[in-house]
């Protein structure tokens, strides 16, 4: 940037707005960032008392801003996201339909070594609405070489930045433990909660079952689930280490391939995944029927959107997987499972 005589500025760009006042007919942004002067504009800027500007010197093949801007984002935008058209420069992204908002961190840190460019987006792995913004981008100078918006192209393809999945409407099995209420001394919770829970995430719970507290029942209540069509499996109750907590042996005597048997997050330690064929079965510690927030808000949506979650996934809720239990709970606009 830098100030010459208005004179002189002809094929230049403005850097900064210009507002023109004509006492009692106007006043308003006469010449615009990024405008190009031309010799007809020397008239109309030294009657509006500008005699020296701020300017660029700009290369021909240089990008403006605006139009960087919008060739970044429509990189960047997979599946289910929508854009702003673009202001001062920015463009916004926003959520086309609800879902699963997935960020490819490893794409975006690329996209960030180059120079010149910012992208800056919400957590990834969160439901989002319809409208919600998402993510915004821009290049840092007024103008940008053509080479360097190339490259953020290149980054972004094939493969986007940010995209919405869709979540599945999946048939849900519920096996229910515990000896107390399977032999109804005391009145099930756990699966009205379930049920409440699935339908606001668009699945349907279309049978519970009730088990003692012995491994084989429960891998039998298991199976009998998958051969009427579940499609995810969940059952509660003694997810705990006590002697006589069996669900954990339940699901491998079921032939469940386990990914992980605890979690790093408060609440939901005692949570298990594991996977019989493609059909993930989860484990659900007692803190999913009573907690406001918990592990299933972080891992279900995920399989619902049909993801393969790994243990990896599941190290990486360490760093945020504490929830404060605040007095109001704002989530998912916190930091509750945002590592």
């Amino acid at each position: 940037m830098k100030e010459i005589n208005v004179e002189d500025a002809v094929g230049t760009v403005l850097v900064h707005d210009l507002t023109q006042i004509i006492p009692g007919e106007y006043k308003g942004p006469r010449f615009k960032k990024g405008q190009v002067i031309a010799e007809k504009d020397i008239p109309v800027l030294l009657s509006m008392g500008k005699k020296r500007l701020y300017v660029v010197e700009k290369n021909d093949k240089d990008v403006h801003e605006d139009e960087a801007a919008r060739r970044i984002a429509k990189a960047a935008a997979g599946p289910g996201i929508v854009m702003s058209e673009p202001s001062e420069g920015k463009i916004e992204l926003f959520a086309e339909s609800d879902g699963l908002l997935k960020i490819n961190t490893g794409r975006l840190s690329d996209l960030l070594e180059q120079d010149e460019i910012m992208f800056a987006s919400i957590h990834g792995n969160r439901l989002v609405k319809a409208g919600d913004k998402l993510a915004g981008t821009r290049v840092i100078p007024l103008f940008v070489a053509e080479d360097i918006v190339k490259k953020a192209e290149e980054v972004c393809c094939p493969r986007h930045i940010i995209e919405i999945k869709k979540l599945h409407p999946l048939k849900i099995g519920v096996v229910t433990t515990g000896s107390e209420v399977y032999s109804g001394t005391i009145e099930d919770k756990f699966g009205p909660v379930l049920v409440k829970k699935f339908e606001a995430l668009g699945s349907m719970v279309i049978k519970q079952v009730f088990s003692d507290d012995d491994a084989n029942m429960i891998a039998e209540c298991i199976k009998k689930l998958l051969e009427e069509g579940a499609e995810m499996v969940c059952v509660t109750g003694g997810m705990s280490v006590d002697p006589d907590d069996k669900t954990p042996s339940g699901i491998r005597a079921a032939g469940g391939q386990i990914v992980t048997y605890g979690a790093p997050v408060l609440p939901g330690a005692m949570f298990m995944l594991a996977y019989i064929d493609d059909v993930p079965v989860v484990g659900l510690p007692g803190c999913v029927m009573y907690s406001r927030v918990s592990i299933f808000d972080l891992i279900v949506p995920r399989l619902l959107a049909r993801e393969k979650v790994s243990r990896e996934d599941i190290k990486k809720l360490a760093q945020g997987g504490l929830c404060l239990n605040c007095q109001k709970c704002i989530y998912p606009n916190c930091g509750f499972g945002r590592g």
